[in-house]
């Protein structure tokens, strides 16, 4: 019993320190940003300069605006965007491109904190748009093919209004009550998988596991702590992934090249809690889950890919 208690205590520590002292700063920073180009109208000007060029990948404006807040907030924070596709005439075939896309890309809020442990923002941000390019255009032209197409309404016209324009200090306490409640959301999510794992090493189960496999992972030139993240990142999700991180890299188990190796395989919202979170955003976008997750499977085996050539 003892050693239960102090893991829940401990995982309870790790999990209060990684959502209050590295993620909510950074959010508070990375929505700073995005609530001053909105306010000022820079996101539209840009959705609409790129949408033509985006069409190709089967994405739209809302589609293109769901990239930005998934690499610059958030993995959850397109749901407000997936919900507006799935509620006012979006075509279903629309709907799975940018799902598989969202899928599919690297979130801010687990690739800018991991800054600190010696991921390459610039090249992880870069290679996740293009795996989110490649997993909407197999998804609109490979998997949903057999989804319609047809629209009733243009997609450009539903962007967020600008409004009246925000003072800094507005747009700043905006973001820090948007990055508060994200970071507090997070938290019981974040110590119930904590606990769950770190229960899991005690077992000894994951290091049989490592055991077995480490020498596959060896010569694929990975460390043996993958499994022990896989496992964390696509059963509890990218922050709880972050989190067993975060320490291995303090314990030196990890270091920065290490980071970088996986950042393709391991920081993208394709896993259980994040599928389930972002279906949620409506009826049509569950029913097109399946033909996204396929197109995403391609686009984060391209982003693994890229990562295993640049730091294998």
């Amino acid at each position: 019993m003892d050693q239960i208690a102090n893991t829940i205590l401990s995982s309870g520590r790790s999990a209060v320190e990684l959502a209050f002292f590295i993620l909510l700063p950074v959010m508070i920073v990375m929505l700073s940003i995005m609530h001053w180009l909105e306010s000022r109208g820079i996101l539209n000007r840009i959705v609409a300069l790129f949408s033509p060029a985006m069409a190709i990948f089967g994405l739209s404006g809302l589609g293109i605006f769901a990239m930005m807040q998934v690499s610059m907030v958030s993995f959850a924070a397109p749901i407000a965007t997936l919900a507006v596709m799935a509620r006012n005439g979006s075509s279903p075939r629309h709907i799975a491109a940018t799902l598989a896309m969202v899928l599919s890309l690297a979130q801010a809020n687990v690739v800018f904190p991991m800054a600190a442990a010696g991921l390459n923002v610039g090249a992880t941000l870069g290679i996740a748009i293009a795996g989110g390019l490649l997993a909407s255009a197999m998804t609109w032209y490979l998997f949903g093919r057999a989804l319609s197409s047809g629209q009733t309404y243009n997609e450009e016209e539903l962007l967020p209004e600008n409004g009246d324009r925000e003072t800094l200090m507005g747009v700043i306490r905006r973001a820090g009550k948007d990055a508060w409640e994200i970071s507090l959301s997070a938290l019981p999510l974040l110590v119930v998988a904590l606990v769950a794992v770190n229960l899991l090493r005690l077992t000894g189960l994951i290091g049989t596991l490592e055991d077995w496999l480490s020498p596959l992972l060896s010569a694929l030139g990975y460390p043996a702590e993958t499994l022990l993240l896989a496992f964390t990142k696509y059963i509890a999700g990218g922050t709880a992934m972050m989190g067993i991180a975060m320490d291995q890299f303090r314990t030196g188990a990890l270091d920065a090249a290490d980071i970088n190796l996986l950042a393709g395989l391991l920081i993208c919202p394709l896993d259980v809690a994040g599928v389930a979170i972002l279906v949620a955003a409506g009826r049509r976008v569950g029913e097109v889950a399946r033909p996204a997750i396929y197109g995403a499977l391609i686009g984060i085996g391209f982003r693994i890919l890229c990562h295993y050539l640049l730091y294998a």
